[in-house]
């Protein structure tokens, strides 16, 4: 018995039969459709980007996070679907070619202001699939497990059925096991998959010139932030890394952004042997863990209590337990912002924060 047709179903339905996106929707399935086979030169197979950068010869066909993707030509139409993805964009220059971005957790970068400001906001939060396919996209990006499930936005096989194709973040699968939003690292995460990133994102958009100046300059940025970093065992400040939750607070486990952060700077993150990303813990864990110094998330979107850096600090401060914290005694704050505790172009930005802050606290 044929099923009604659902709004998922009315949306593949116009894309099949034509439609102001119909054109798209079609070129770029027969693209997809071939990168699951074979695309120009069969025997080469998937590309792996170079660190050296040059010209794209196309068709490239990237392995992503699962999917094989093929791209006949540049994007035109891209549409980003998470605040990390859409800032590497526009650190690549792209803003021309993007048509829509969503998922926003802070202001932009300020040196990108001007660049977002030319293209459009889909949504504060999570757009809907619809109005994703009415900015007729011909890439859809994501630096999260979150935007690319049913229940959020659509997950990447109802993209390719409508013909659109998709790149996630390889900070979300690299060394991990995804499980619609959930996230568990089986190795830690590194900067190479930042640089990872940019350099296929160059690749597809056939910018690799402008890729290669931005890995340089973060590499750069890297090596002077983390100068002095190297500790003899045991002198290693102990972190803990707090994202929102006042109850049943989200600490940073051992191997997202996080984890990266306390190995560049030398520290040891308390909560190193829990596998998932961000973890719900309770405050007796982390006054048996009693860590040196407490990196506090400042949200600006305040959706529950602990969202925000005033609320955390108050709470830490009036708590019986976590006032007694050595961090909250002395005072030991660094403060990142909710985007600087996620995978992206602001890792290196949240590098530079701790390692300012642990020698701030004398370490």
């Amino acid at each position: 018995m044929p099923r009604p047709l659902t709004p998922r179903r009315r949306l593949s339905a116009r894309f099949s039969r034509g439609g102001p996106a119909a054109g798209i929707a079609v070129a770029a399935a027969a693209l997809l459709v071939a990168g699951c086979g074979s695309v120009g030169d069969e025997a080469s197979g998937p590309t792996t980007v170079s660190d050296e950068p040059a010209a794209t010869s196309y068709p490239l066909t990237l392995e992503n996070c699962g999917e094989t993707v093929t791209f006949e030509a540049p994007p035109e139409r891209a549409v980003s679907l998470y605040q990390s993805s859409t800032e590497i964009l526009l650190s690549l220059g792209l803003a021309d070619r993007m048509v829509g971005t969503s998922t926003w957790f802070d202001p932009v970068l300020p040196d990108l202001a001007a660049d977002n400001e030319q293209v459009p906001r889909l949504a504060d939060n999570d757009p809907s699939l619809e109005t994703v396919l009415d900015t007729e996209p011909d890439l859809v990006t994501s630096g999260s497990a979150h935007t690319f499930t049913r229940s959020v936005v659509a997950d990447r096989e109802t993209f390719t059925d409508l013909g659109v194709p998709t790149y996630q973040s390889p900070s979300v699968c690299t060394d991990a096991d995804v499980d619609g939003e959930n996230v568990s690292r089986t190795a830690p995460l590194t900067i190479d998959t930042l640089y990872r990133e940019i350099r296929e994102l160059a690749a597809v958009f056939d910018v690799q010139e402008r890729g290669a100046e931005l890995v340089s300059s973060l590499q750069s940025r890297m090596d002077t932030a983390t100068a002095g970093a190297d500790r003899a065992d045991g002198q290693e400040p102990t972190v803990a890394f707090w994202f929102s939750g006042i109850d049943a607070p989200y600490m940073a486990g051992c191997c997202s952004a996080p984890g990266l952060y306390a190995a560049e700077t030398g520290a040891i993150n308390v909560f190193a042997d829990t596998r998932d990303d961000w973890p719900e813990v309770n405050w007796e864990a982390v006054a048996d863990r009693n860590p040196d110094v407490l990196v506090l998330g400042d949200l600006s979107r305040v959706r529950v209590d602990g969202d925000a850096l005033d609320t955390k600090i108050a709470f830490l401060e009036s708590n019986p337990v976590t006032a007694q914290l050595d961090a909250v005694r002395g005072q030991r704050y660094v403060v990142l912002t909710g985007s600087e505790l996620d995978p992206g172009i602001r890792e290196v930005d949240a590098v530079e924060k701790l390692a300012e802050g642990l020698r701030s606290a004398g370490y």
